[in-house]
């Protein structure tokens, strides 16, 4: 029987750390990359590596901060705020962020002799990021097996389902209280419940009240 091993695009937040559940629950190894690309939270990066050390696996942390240089944004310049003007994409938007992410993990993956990768991007619960669609992974996927003439298969757990059916998921891999006390989604770097105010905290709450008030009519 061949060992099915898989590489898990990890930022230590609830989407990621449930595809890290997911992962770990259907493939025999899993080993965790995280992407330095000098985010003003760094506090993100030290999460991911604790939530990877107290599951046990490996965790690779590779320094991506030309994607600073190339791509100013918000969540990386302290003089750009959080914001989305209707028909534009937020300020939160990395050009090219998904695109070298995984890229870099399926080299990192062919050489640990992987052939899955895992993230969480979503098409449902989103900001209109066009590298989070399933037509751009789908793409990226048959690319990188051609580059690298090795057969990669991207698996996003999370893409066709909103963020009250991501808690569900997590609830079902046993995950609930994990993810929602260890993991850090808050654009302003506080782990676990956030801020509550900025728009990815807003969105975990209101995923997470709708989980919890639909589960109790159950």
């Amino acid at each position: 029987m061949t060992l099915k091993k898989a590489v898990v695009v990890f930022s230590g937040g609830q989407d990621s750390t449930t595809c890290l559940f997911w992962a770990l629950k259907h493939f025999d190894e899993v080993e965790t990359v995280t992407f330095n690309y000098n985010q003003k939270h760094k506090l993100e990066i030290d999460c991911a590596a604790s939530i990877a050390a107290e599951l046990n696996v490996k965790h690779t942390v590779l320094d991506m901060s030309l994607l600073n240089q190339l791509a100013p944004n918000a969540l990386t310049r302290d003089d750009i705020d959080i914001d989305q003007k209707e028909g534009e994409l937020p300020t939160t938007f990395v050009d090219g962020r998904n695109l070298l992410f995984l890229s870099f993990a399926a080299v990192l993956a062919k050489q640990a002799g992987a052939r899955h990768i895992v993230t969480g991007v979503c098409e449902t619960d989103f900001s209109g990021y066009p590298d989070c669609r399933d037509v751009f992974v789908k793409s990226l996927n048959v690319t990188l097996n051609l580059s690298m003439d090795y057969n990669f298969v991207i698996h996003t757990p999370l893409m066709w389902i909103n963020k009250e059916e991501t808690w569900g998921l997590a609830d079902e891999l046993g995950a609930l209280d994990f993810v929602r006390e260890n993991t850090l989604t808050c654009y302003n770097g506080i782990i676990a419940d956030g801020c509550g105010e900025c728009p990815a905290c807003v969105l975990r709450k209101k995923g997470l009240n709708d989980y919890l008030a639909n589960k109790g009519k159950e």
